[in-house]
C-alpha cells in the first residue's frame, strides 16, 4: 500500500501540474491548500479537470475513468486516487 510520503510526494507533484496547466498564479505547490474545492472554491470547470487529469495521467501512465472525474475535486482525493492507482499498478506488475 502506499506509504504517506509517496502521496505527499504525488500531492506536490500533482499541485505543479495543477498550477502550471491552469496558470494558477499566487500560489506554489508547498503551499496549495490540499482541502480545497477546486470547483467550488477555485472555480476549475469540467474542462480544466479534465485537462489535468489528461496531464496526470501521462505524468503517471495511469488509466483514469472519465465516471471518477467528478470524484476529483481536491488536491488531495486526486492525489489519493493516483496513489491508489499506482499501488495498483504494481501489484499487478507483481502478480504477473
Amino acid at each position: 500500500m502506499s506509504t504517506g510520503i509517496e502521496t505527499e510526494k504525488i500531492m506536490i507533484r500533482v499541485a505543479e501540474i495543477m498550477i502550471e496547466e491552469l496558470k494558477l498564479e499566487d500560489v506554489a505547490p508547498e503551499t496549495f491548500d490540499p482541502d480545497i474545492d477546486l470547483v467550488d472554491e477555485v472555480g476549475i470547470d469540467s474542462m480544466d479537470l479534465a485537462t489535468v487529469a489528461l496531464m496526470i495521467r501521462d505524468e503517471y501512465a495511469i488509466r483514469i475513468d472519465e465516471d471518477d472525474y467528478p470524484k476529483l475535486t481536491s488536491l488531495r482525493l486526486i492525489s489519493e486516487y493516483v496513489a491508489h492507482k499506482l499501488n495498483d499498478k504494481d501489484e499487478q506488475l507483481n502478480n504477473s
